[in-house]
């Protein structure tokens, strides 16, 4: 790809854009790692992020859109493309009287004190997932017997052409982190959640309760992406990676946290490729004591 011919042409088409050269991913990523973007864009509109997808598309370019980045493991070498950041424009949320409809930009825990300011419940699981919408949408994140499929009523997407679409629930494809939407060229614009009416002493205590589990048993001092590999299909992860006494266990900056073994951590300037080395090595641990392949979780970019 020209980047020159890219960066000059965005500049030109979008002169109230901020569009960078060489962005340090580390500064976009809840892992703090990765190298830089070849070119970096804030859009702070739906219609920005639909007009600049239509021009990257025309000019051939590769791109790649993020929110919050805290599922995103970037190389060293960076990305060979462009980055979209959805901005504080992309994250507005509407409050209903049993749903909320909320932009992609908008993370879950915003997402989660609108429902109990409303007094909506549903949204409890995801207060403490870091992410945005979108992000959770495309994994179908969850947490403690949650998940992102139980409460959405539609996604609204940008298709391959450019078109605006609407996605029931039924028609998302979900599944155990995983969704339609990663196996397609779109983007996720934001999505109409179904909630219920709840006691609002009842949902902050609920939060409350899963926030202290999460402090308790999480390693949320350390820069990381969340849990590192998906549940298998038997047993879990983190328990399989504690029984090979992985904990602990260190490449460089990176290092399976001592605290929960389902985290990679960033403990010193860890680089991608210290934690690709300790994803590698406990794959290589439990399948030999288990024989189970763990899938990554985490998004390597």
């Amino acid at each position: 790809m020209d980047f020159n011919k890219i960066y000059s042409s965005l500049s030109e088409k979008f002169p109230e854009l901020d569009i960078r050269r060489d962005e340090d991913m580390r500064l976009h990523t809840s892992f703090r790692i990765g190298g830089p973007a070849r070119i970096f864009v804030e859009a702070e509109s739906e219609k920005q992020l639909a007009a600049l997808i239509c021009a990257l598309n025309e000019l051939g370019a590769k791109y790649l859109v993020i929110g919050r980045g805290t599922n995103l493991l970037v190389k060293d070498e960076g990305f060979e493309g462009v980055v979209i950041h959805m901005g504080e424009g992309i994250a507005h949320i509407d409050a209903g009287n049993r749903s909320i409809n909320a932009e992609a930009g908008a993370s879950l825990a915003a997402i989660a004190s609108a429902a109990l300011q409303h007094g909506l419940t549903g949204m409890e699981f995801a207060h403490g997932i870091p992410g945005s919408l979108g992000g959770a949408l495309l994994m179908n994140a969850g947490a403690y017997g949650g998940e992102m499929a139980d409460i959405v009523d539609f996604v609204r997407y940008l298709d391959a052409e450019g078109n605006i679409r609407e996605a029931d629930a039924a028609d998302c494809g979900f599944g155990y982190r995983h969704s339609r939407f990663e196996d397609e060229p779109c983007v996720i614009l934001g999505a109409r959640l179904r909630l219920g009416p709840g006691s609002k002493e009842a949902i902050a205590a609920r939060m409350k309760e899963l926030s202290e589990k999460r402090i308790a048993s999480q390693p949320l001092d350390k820069p990381s992406a969340g849990s590192t590999f998906k549940r298998p299909a038997t047993g879990y992860a983190a328990a399989m990676i504690d029984q090979c006494g992985l904990k602990g266990y260190r490449v460089g900056g990176a290092e399976v946290s001592t605290k929960h073994a389902g985290f990679v951590v960033n403990i010193d300037n860890a680089s991608c490729a210290d934690v690709l080395a300790v994803m590698e090595g406990v794959q290589k641990e439990v399948y030999d004591r288990f024989g189970v392949m763990l899938e990554p979780e985490v998004r390597i970019v």
